[in-house]
């Protein structure tokens, strides 16, 4: 990769915020039973309607009027409270000399609240695209081609870095390299993908990519 331009994820990838949306999920739901660790590893990177949708068929009835207005409302409190960058994510977004974005299934205001409130707003200006404005949402390609563009970069030329399955598989059809952020062992990198368990690996990951391009 001579030019190199970086997509990060956002909830699970830079900002520690799965936990913290399951969590609203079992204070508005006291009917479920799962724990928040069960609801991220079912949940992970999957859109907020199929979510809404597949608890209102657990559940075996429709989910309360407004809820998703309600749950938007819980998540930001929680947020406000409780939300953290993921371990190493400051220090590695400050030594990058590489252009690089945020692409996230989340409503834009969701996007900028979690960058202002972990610090990390700095790092990326206006470089947020949302699948909310771009109407597609991971595993389609959209948001991710839609970001390449706007960054100035062909599809080849990005690397994509993601938690979650979906994410990676929206990377490859979009044409994009791909490295799987999967700290502890909340899950397996999908096949193909770089794997990464430490934000602190990336500056090393990425000389490598440079420096020998088609390993």
């Amino acid at each position: 990769m001579k030019r190199l331009c970086l997509i990060f994820d956002l909830d699970g990838t830079l900002v520690d915020s799965e936990g913290l949306c399951n969590q609203a999920l079992l204070d508005l739901l006291p009917e479920l039973t799962d724990s928040v660790e069960i609801l991220t590893k079912r949940y992970r990177g999957m859109k907020l309607e199929l979510i809404l949708n597949d608890l209102a068929s657990r559940l075996g009835d429709r989910l309360p009027e407004q809820f998703e207005s309600s749950y938007r409302g819980r998540v930001s409190a929680l947020f406000k409270q409780f939300l953290k960058p993921i371990a190493g994510v400051p220090e590695m977004l400050s030594s990058l000399a590489y252009p690089k974005c945020v692409a996230s299934s989340g409503p834009p205001t969701k996007i900028r609240e979690s960058l202002h409130l972990c610090g990390l707003s700095k790092e990326f200006g206006d470089n947020i695209f949302s699948s909310y404005i771009v109407n597609s949402w991971k595993p389609d390609p959209g948001l991710f081609l839609f970001a390449a563009k706007a960054m100035g970069h062909e599809p080849g030329e990005c690397l994509v870095i993601e938690d979650s399955e979906v994410g990676v598989a929206a990377a490859f059809a979009a044409g994009m390299a791909a490295i799987h952020f999967a700290p502890g062992s909340h899950s397996l990198p999908r096949s193909g993908a770089i794997p990464m368990t430490c934000m602190s690996q990336l500056p090393e990951l990425l000389e490598h990519l440079v420096i020998n391009p088609s390993s």
